[in-house]
């Protein structure tokens, strides 16, 4: 199995269940605890570098995403943990094109990941 498809099979799923339960708990982020938020950051931000450690591969291709994840994952934690009493989600339409641009990045990442593919998918 290669890096990309093992890093898309935890990446995926877990991307896409967290939107989830984002889209149906929205509410819990209308109040914000730094602390929280300082911990949120700090996890983001450490599988962010985990994912590159391995991975940072600037390809054509369908495992570049698993990179740019990796990257976002750094900068979003960052940012949470340099300005965890900043808010964070704001409920509005923003905020939902996000949630949903997430989830079909976890989507398609777990597409990938199981599914047989072609012999450029076996090259990362």
């Amino acid at each position: 199995m290669t890096n990309s498809k093992q890093l898309a099979k935890l990446i995926g799923p877990s991307i896409s269940v967290m939107t989830i339960s984002e889209l149906i708990n929205f509410h819990i982020w209308a109040t914000n605890i730094p602390p929280v938020t300082f911990m949120n950051g700090m996890l983001l931000f450490i599988a962010g570098i985990s994912i590159l450690r391995d991975h940072n591969l600037w390809v054509r291709g369908w495992p570049v995403m698993v990179t740019l994840v990796g990257w976002f994952g750094i900068l979003g934690g960052l940012f949470r943990i340099f300005f965890p009493e900043a808010k964070q989600a704001p409920e509005n339409a923003t905020s939902y094109v996000v949630i949903v641009l997430l989830l079909a990045v976890g989507v398609f990442l777990t597409f990938k990941a199981f599914s047989r593919g072609n012999a450029t998918d076996n090259s990362h």
